[in-house]
């Protein structure tokens, strides 16, 4: 079958746009590119760097489609239009930049020849110039070359009116074009597939690029179905979920490279079925989790992929009404995955044992089998808090324990709300404030600081309003708020008022964890299915555990990230190099497999789908790559001087691992 080769300007290919006469089928994505790597794309047409070749298709079908995110609505073609399978990101910012899209406003120095988005600072100094107003068809450049030179006497106009002439000259770089022809709709899908796989392209890209082959109107009915969730709160539920849950339902696990061929093989049948089912799981899991847990808001859930068993549960549940220990257990199966990390790693693996278990004669007790936790009474205690932040899901726990207690603002006196807007918008408070904590002679750890002992869900404004003080003076401020004793124990916060000062901090979590384990252990037993065996305790595997990250850098080194681990009563520190482990990330969002030196030891990171795992000392930190990715940019904006980094001596980690999920390092 042929395949067409041509070439067209920039200026050609946006115009084209503009025209309806290039079209996105529906199984590409939407457009995600970031102004810096708008700017990149620029800079490399003005330098004359290769910038890569276009894939199209032409057909005389008339597959699905989604708009091009240029922010202007095409005309409507006069020719056949041209499918595009492979430049998307390229070809939108190119129309954004040369059609003044606020989103995509570049700007040039005229004296450095560097690009970057427009800012408040580049908007007023005259040697930025915005790329649209170089590059337009109708630019005139005498004035700009004069008001550049006026404003940087130093620039001659002959070198200002060259670098402006070489911008504009970007409108006629060429583009290399590919163009399929004859091919039908499922071939160009597995093409789309095959083109992206050695990419940074997720498998739930790949699996929606092929289920929106096999499947007429996918994306739609993926698009309908969130835009119904995210009004009731729970926005979390996106095409990726959905993508993630639809492929689960299908295939009978998780999803992996394979994914796309096994949706290949998928029957009509098969796939209406499974869309079915999730439609269906979902308008029985969600108003359960809303009413019988509280959880109003989905941004609140640890890992969203807690749900998908779930799903097919009570998506392929018999019509016949569901009775309160199923939903109970359905409920306790829901916060012990939680709370024991089901899915921070291998979740491909995982997901294909609870799937099927969900589909077995007794799901319930199935899960909780593979769970490790049938026939057992899982109590949390105080040592289970130790070490525990905002990542983990004890602190997801900590919020329903509030909730259900009726706990009030600290401002407004409503009831706690996670879908509260404007300054009644639920915020995390640190109880003892964090600055008067990190200065203080007893040298408490950014882990202690941050602990979730430390922390109340209060809203915006009690928070703004309550600023650094300390508990001894606001909570007994005569103004608004006036704290109870009341008020303090429906948040679980002692109201001993010797533990209201910095020296007593470490008291202060010790009393408040207490309370806080007693009442998680109440909620989970509200839950725990009556036939349940009560003889055996099961503990929490990372009990004592913590791991924490600090960085260290200057502005001429991308500098140390220094751990510090605690397993039971074993401490371990090391370092690893901050551009070595940002190095390991973007090899894992390409799907590459890398290794890492820490502590002297090199040793091999792993990556399954979009799941990350690094073994770090005693452990195997484990989590998806946006997850490590948010974890170094935390790292990155709290940095200390590279100065202060100490000196620490190798001493690689010689005993076993246990897997800790990276939303939970400090």
């Amino acid at each position: 079958m042929p395949v067409e080769k041509a070439e067209h300007v920039v200026q050609t290919l946006v115009e084209q746009i503009s025209n309806g006469e290039i079209k996105l089928p529906e199984i590409q994505r939407g457009y995600v590119w970031k102004p810096t790597q708008v700017a990149k794309l620029i800079e490399s047409l003005y330098r004359g760097y290769p910038t890569g070749s276009l894939l199209f298709w032409r057909t005389a079908e008339e597959p699905a489609t989604r708009k091009i995110q240029t922010g202007v609505e095409p005309a409507k073609p006069a020719v056949q239009p041209l499918f595009l399978l492979d430049g998307q990101q390229r070809l939108t910012s190119l129309h954004r930049v040369l059609n003044d899209h606020p989103e995509a406003q570049i700007v040039f120095n005229v004296e450095t020849e560097v690009f970057q988005n427009q800012s408040a600072t580049t908007a007023k100094d005259l040697r930025w110039i915005k790329v649209y107003e170089v590059a337009r068809p109708d630019a005139r450049h005498y004035p700009l070359v004069m008001r550049i030179h006026e404003a940087v006497p130093s620039l001659e106009p002959d070198l200002i009116a060259e670098r402006l002439g070489h911008l504009a000259a970007i409108r006629n770089r060429a583009f290399h074009l590919e163009i399929l022809t004859k091919f039908p709709y499922d071939e160009i899908a597995q093409i789309f597939v095959r083109v992206n796989s050695g990419r940074p392209l997720k498998t739930s890209d790949l699996a929606l690029a092929t289920l929106s082959a096999r499947w007429t109107g996918t994306l739609q009915k993926l698009e309908d179905e969130t835009d119904h969730w995210a009004k009731q709160h729970y926005q979390d539920l996106d095409v990726t979920f959905l993508t993630r849950a639809l492929t689960g339902t299908v295939l009978g696990r998780g999803l992996s490279t394979w994914s796309h061929g096994r949706l290949i093989a998928a029957s009509d049948s098969e796939l209406e079925k499974g869309w079915a089912t999730v439609q269906r799981g979902l308008r029985h899991l969600i108003p359960l989790l809303q009413e019988n847990l509280k959880v109003s808001n989905s941004n609140l859930i640890p890992s969203h992929v807690a749900l998908l068993p779930l799903i097919v549960l009570l998506g392929e549940h018999p019509d016949t009404g569901l009775d309160a220990e199923t939903a109970n257990g359905i409920i306790y199966w829901f916060l012990l995955a939680n709370l024991r990390n089901r899915y921070s790693g291998s979740t491909d693996t995982r997901l294909g044992q609870d799937i099927p278990a969900a589909r077995g004669p007794e799901p319930v007790k199935q899960l909780l089998s593979n769970l490790g936790v049938n026939g057992a009474h899982f109590e949390v205690t105080p040592q289970d808090l130790i070490g525990r932040t905002v990542g983990s899901p004890y602190f997801f726990l900590s919020f329903l324990v509030a909730k259900n207690a009726g706990a009030r603002d600290w401002w407004y006196s409503t009831e706690i709300s996670a879908t509260a807007e404007a300054g009644q918008k639920l915020e995390y408070h640190h109880i003892h404030p964090q600055a008067t904590l990190r200065n203080h002679r007893n040298d408490y750890s950014k882990t202690e600081i941050n602990d979730l002992a430390n922390l109340a869900f209060i809203s915006a404004k009690a928070n703004r309003k309550i600023s650094d003080r300390s508990p001894g003076e606001y909570f007994v401020d005569p103004k608004p708020p006036l704290l109870t004793k009341e008020e303090l124990a429906a948040h679980f916060v002692p109201y001993d008022e010797s533990l209201r000062h910095a020296d007593a901090y470490r008291d202060f979590l010790s009393a408040r964890r207490a309370l806080l384990a007693r009442a998680m252990t109440e909620l989970l037993d509200r839950f725990r299915p009556t036939w349940m065996d009560e003889t055996t305790v099961v503990s929490d595997p990372l009990a004592g555990c913590s791991l924490e990250f600090t960085l260290y850098q200057s502005s001429w080194d991308a500098g140390r990230i220094v751990i510090n681990a605690r397993r039971e009563d074993d401490e371990w520190s090391g370092t690893f190099g901050f551009a070595d482990i940002e190095s390991v990330i973007e090899a894992a969002n390409d799907g590459l497999d890398s290794d890492l030196e820490i502590a002297g030891e090199t040793v091999p990171v792993r990556t399954e789908s979009d799941t990350v795992t690094i073994p770090i000392g005693p452990f195997l930190a484990s989590g998806t790559i946006d997850a490590w990715h948010k974890t170094l940019e935390r790292e990155k904006a709290d940095a200390q001087p590279l100065s202060r980094c100490p000196v620490i001596e190798p001493r690689p980690w010689e005993g076993e691992r246990i897997l800790f999920p990276v939303t939970s390092i400090e």
